[in-house]
């Protein structure tokens, strides 16, 4: 399959119609993919359509997106269906109750697949935002392959990997929003060993492009990348490709996920089959 993932800028927006025009170019200059992957807290753009006022503050502008939570759904279900691809929407607040999630929406041509909420919340998240983490990771079974997600700090943690692979993930997508270089690269450290320690492919899509209207995404680094455990079945460096540093638009790669198999039963090494052995020489003596 073709895999395309998005270096993706947030822009200042007049109208849902802006955002809808946007977002339908993005897909179309990725025509030919099978799978499209968004960012972590793309969404957040939409909340310049409250004005200055609202899009300004950290509590407001989280109301203002989830409010067109519907017609994202409807814009994405239309554009997965008209290109014949999978998309995994940039996630954004979805209220489930009095506070928020970090919620991605994964959709097909024949409508949403499911949704993952984001797991782990960082410092900002919890003592500035009040974003909550919602425990439970979720396998979803498309025609591509059998898919997770880890959205952005959730990468970073080993066993959320690990329960994902276990399960029968694949293809496990990461989309990212980091504000300094170091964080982009704790995600793609986090990014790399996942695909290392579950030979799988591993869809890296950050955030770029500083926003001077919003103060919870007013910075913004990284580079889109498609990361393979490395070894003899994919490239030396486990870098299938990868975009420029804080420079917006899309990376692709061709993927055969047969080699996901191959890895995992003989590959240079077998870390996949081989966790299990961790835990018996975990304690100190």
């Amino acid at each position: 399959m073709k895999i395309a993932s998005a270096a993706y800028p947030m822009d200042w927006l007049d109208s849902f119609d802006a955002y809808a025009d946007k977002i339908t170019r993005w897909v179309q200059a990725a025509e030919g993919a099978d799978l499209l992957v968004f960012p972590e807290y793309g969404a957040m753009e939409l909340a310049s359509l409250g004005g200055r006022d609202i899009a300004g503050d950290l509590e407001r502008s989280l109301h203002e997106v989830a409010r067109y939570a519907d017609a994202v759904a409807d814009l994405h279900l239309r554009l997965a269906r008209d290109h014949g691809c999978h998309i995994l929407a940039a996630s954004g607040p979805a209220f489930t109750g009095d506070r928020p999630v970090n919620r991605a929406v994964l959709f097909g041509p024949d409508g949403v697949i499911g949704h993952q909420d984001k797991q782990i919340m960082t410092r900002f998240e919890r003592d500035d935002w009040d974003v909550r983490g919602a425990p439970g990771l979720r396998l979803f079974d498309t025609p591509l392959g059998r898919i997770g997600i880890l959205i952005c700090y959730d990468s970073e943690f080993p066993l959320l990997g690990r329960v994902l692979a276990t399960a029968g993930a694949e293809l496990i997508l990461v989309p990212s929003c980091t504000d300094t270089v170091a964080g982009f690269h704790r995600v793609r450290i986090g990014s790399m060993a996942r695909a290392l320690e579950s030979q799988c492919v591993v869809v890296h899509a950050p955030t770029v492009c500083p926003v001077d209207w919003n103060p919870a995404i007013d910075e913004n680094h990284g580079k889109a990348a498609i990361y393979g455990p490395p070894d003899g079945f994919w490239p030396e460096t486990g870098i299938i490709s990868e975009g420029e540093m804080d420079q917006p638009g899309w990376v692709f790669a061709e993927v055969d996920l047969n080699r996901v198999k191959k890895s995992r039963s003989d590959g240079a090494v077998l870390p996949f089959a081989h966790w299990p052995e961790q835990d018996g020489i975990g304690r100190i003596k």
